[in-house]
């Protein structure tokens, strides 16, 4: 692999020099370069420096503009205004630039040399229960950011802390003892999720009864809490047929939403059950927690009660049983001694902000997070229904992920029906669930994590607007003509003069590298989607105003053909890291 310096860098580079020359105590001064509509860049970084050295910032942009060579890379700079320089580069070091990219794999986007060890806490649902729209965003969310931060180079560990413990598992527990075929299968064949989350539902709903209506059954199921927090035997064998039975429904829930979770990945709360006492412990010796009525309580200056008090982050009940921050304590200890972690990643809904702050506070004060380790919550919003409210059904339940999915799929299947020509019913079935999932996933990721997000499918798998089926249908197109170029092959030619729109399109699939790095650092997916959104845009201008395949002169066609070529691997590369398919034909 290869990685190749952009044009704006190449740009920078050649600026930077001709200051040094020009003002030699601004050596390493930045340009400040950015994208400009007046020219392809816009150099603003001489303003400041001319007031630092007391010059006027006219002359010094002339002066600097006269120590840059131009020709191969520079086409034309003049000076604007008080001192910008208005940059536009050759045509020939666009197609150049790009072909370097094209002949690498990795389209020359460099790895980020001070990649570390990154763990992500993403996709957690819950042990016996439903998963409901509220589970999408953070399996979505942390998915696409495994994907772009593994891309730059970043070794990532996943974690699915899924809830797999606590109170509830006594009544579950002594139900199913009680009435042992509960989770018996139909057949010994495969088991379908939705069959799964039946029995457990069915389970689940009969249990809360019993325990609601059974005051000799209440208490039976408050002792098998107690018998599985010591670890006995049947009763732990029973809690993992709870555990084995959500897994199935689970997988074919992330199976849906085309996601690869791999059993190794899932460890839940229970997991880190052996290490509460050891982290109570650390914590209170170091007095980084006090007792406090009995209770283990770390406290903060700054977060207090709606009554003006202290309001802790609570490690330990009075009645010595443990709440979610002491096994959140214990999974960051985990996750840096023995995973290796510079960076903790926890994608989860920003209602629980006020929990993580505390709980990274702790961590901190207790020395497991340092200025080698950094923890950071992605927080997200709140899927919203079309009225604008949290996401209900009309008798105001909370809405099935499954049935959420397989709405996308029916309408994204009747999209790809309409459009299609020469599809047979297997492939347009296949289609739709590439469509409509992605449909779901590009809204979700297009808007930042932080905003709450409206979900409607009309406007998701619409073929118009900022939607991904827009992107996908882009690249069918791209492959659509390659494959009717017949002998005409894709290659780059520097020599050929650029239209504007060719020359729009070149500069935007050559800054894919900076917008990565920028994703990646930021833990901003809808970065990368907005420049995918740009970049089918740039290339249906570009598609309308210059024809590919009648273009004037053989090299026209085949450096069409390139521009064609290079925008479908981009396209492509860039919808993988959202964990979106781009089909080859719709």
């Amino acid at each position: 692999m290869a990685s190749v310096p952009s044009l704006a860098s190449s740009v920078n580079q050649r600026v930077a020099d001709a200051l040094a020359s020009a003002l030699p105590e601004a050596g390493g001064a930045d340009p400040l370069l950015r994208r400009s509509d007046r020219a392809d860049f816009q150099a603003n970084g001489i303003l400041a420096l001319a007031k630092k050295a007391k010059a006027n910032p006219r002359e010094l942009a002339t002066t600097v503009v006269e120590a840059i060579p131009t020709g191969d890379l520079i086409k034309e700079i003049e000076v604007s205004g008080p001192g910008f320089l208005n940059i536009t580069v050759a045509d020939g070091a666009i197609i150049s630039t790009l072909a370097a990219r094209a002949a690498d794999d990795r389209l020359g986007v460099p790895l980020n040399a001070s990649a570390g060890t990154t763990v992500i806490d993403y996709a957690q649902p819950n042990v016996a229960k439903e998963m409901h729209v509220g589970h999408l965003r953070s399996a979505v969310i942390g998915a696409a950011m495994v994907e772009i931060l593994e891309f730059t180079g970043e070794k990532v560990v996943r974690r699915h802390h899924i809830g797999d413990w606590g109170t509830q598992f006594g009544m579950l527990i002594q139900y199913l003892l009680e009435h042992p075929h509960e989770l018996d299968h139909k057949s010994d064949s495969e088991v379908s999720g939705e069959e799964a989350m039946s029995n457990l539902n069915r389970l689940y709903k009969a249990s809360r009864a019993l325990f609601d209506s059974d005051e000799e059954f209440k208490t039976r199921a408050r002792a098998r809490v107690v018998d599985l927090q010591a670890g006995e035997p049947e009763t732990l064998a029973l809690w993992q047929r709870f555990v084995d039975e959500s897994k199935i429904y689970f997988y074919s829930v992330f199976n849906k939403l085309d996601m690869d979770i791999q059993d190794a990945d899932v460890v839940g709360e229970s997991g880190y059950n052996d290490m509460l006492v050891e982290t109570c412990k650390l914590l209170e010796e170091s007095g980084v927690a006090v007792r406090s009525n009995g209770a283990l309580c770390v406290f903060f200056e700054d977060v207090k009660g709606p009554d003006g008090n202290p309001t802790p982050l609570i490690v330990q009940k009075s009645d010595g049983g443990f709440g979610y921050a002491a096994t959140d304590l214990s999974a960051i200890r985990d996750r840096v001694t023995n995973l290796g972690a510079t960076e903790l990643i926890y994608v989860v809904d920003a209602r629980q902000s006020l929990h993580f702050k505390m709980v990274f506070e702790t961590a901190r004060r207790a020395g497991w997070l340092n200025d080698g380790v950094k923890a950071v919550q992605l927080a997200f919003g709140t899927v919203l229904g079309k009225d604008g409210k949290p996401f209900k059904t009309r008798e105001g339940e909370t809405v099935r992920l499954v049935d959420l999915l397989d709405e996308a799929i029916d309408r994204a299947s009747a999209v790809v029906r309409e459009k299609a020509q020469d599809l047979t019913e297997a492939e347009i079935a296949e289609r739709g669930a590439q469509v409509g999932i992605g449909a779901v996933k590009y809204a979700d990721l297009s808007t930042s994590a932080a905003r709450d997000y409206k979900f409607d499918l009309d406007q998701m798998v619409s073929l118009n607007g900022d939607t991904s089926v827009y992107l996908q249908y882009a690249y069918a197109r791209i492959q659509s003509i390659l494959r009717k170029a017949g002998d005409a092959k894709p290659a780059a030619h520097p020599e050929v003069a650029l239209a504007p729109t060719e020359r729009a399109l070149g500069l935007h699939l050559d800054s894919f590298g900076e917008l990565i790095a920028e994703a990646a650092a930021e833990h901003a997916p809808h970065k990368l989607a907005a420049y995918l959104y740009q970049l089918a845009s740039l290339y249906t201008s570009f598609y309308s105003e210059c024809p590919v395949l009648k273009a004037d002169t053989a090299e026209q066609v085949e450096n069409r053909l390139f521009l064609c070529e290079l925008t479908a691997r981009t396209l492509s590369k860039g919808m993988s890291l959202l964990g979106i398919r781009t089909p080859e034909k719709l």
